[in-house]
């Protein structure tokens, strides 16, 4: 199979359409997750977003790059005025009404309703979660970095609240988010189910890892 090279001069000259799309996938298999906000009226929201990342586990925190807020960016204003969101995985059963959530809808419109999907509310936080989602959890706002680099936005939350099915629970503690049916992302708007191969054991210097299942 014969290589391609691209430099970043070739990448500069592509079609910005494509461009998008070929760097979108670099990154390879994505988490595909729905953010759920509300603004001061009460008008809900609901995006999907490939860019969930862990941030640390003491606390709990897990961030999210917004595209830069030149343009109106709802998720954004909403979390900012609130100080609250949810983050909701994607499973197979949901993924095309996950995918519509991308459109550009009007701020008084909002996509759960547009998308076919449910807001539920918790008592600890005013951000709706999406009812079909199976793993799903609640977060305060905790920090925003502007990013010099391209006018991004990472927005990092502290997770107040977490749901999930009770037989998504591991022994060792991890979710079974193939259990869960969770999908993932690659590129712009290619979706994909998986499949484990195994765990590994804790990687230590000069020993193999063996296969714990």
């Amino acid at each position: 199979m014969q290589t391609i090279r691209f430099s970043d001069h070739d990448i500069l000259k592509m079609e910005t359409r494509l461009r998008a799309a070929f760097i979108n996938s670099l990154s390879g298999f994505k988490s595909g997750s729905l953010i759920g906000s509300i603004d001061s009226k009460g008008n809900t929201n609901l995006a999907i977003f490939s860019s969930v990342i862990h941030i640390g586990s003491n606390p709990a925190l897990v961030g999210f790059i917004n595209r830069p807020d030149t343009a109106v960016r709802h998720t954004l204003e909403n979390i900012m005025e609130t100080n609250c969101f949810t983050i909701n995985h994607i499973h197979q059963a949901i993924y095309k009404k996950a995918h519509q959530t991308s459109a550009r809808y009007p701020k008084d419109i909002s996509e759960f309703e547009a998308a076919g999907l449910t807001t539920e509310f918790s008592t600890l936080l005013p951000a709706p979660y999406v009812k079909e989602s199976r793993i799903k959890y609640g977060l305060e706002f905790a920090e925003r970095h502007d990013l010099k680099i391209n006018g991004t936005v990472l927005i990092i939350g502290k997770v107040v609240e977490i749901i999930f099915p009770e037989n998504c629970l591991l022994p060792h503690g991890a979710l079974d988010i193939e259990q869960a049916e969770t999908i993932a992302i690659s590129g712009l708007d290619s979706y994909h189910s998986t499949n484990q191969l195994s765990r590994l054991t804790y990687a230590k210097p000069e020993k193999v890892p063996d296969k714990i299942i």
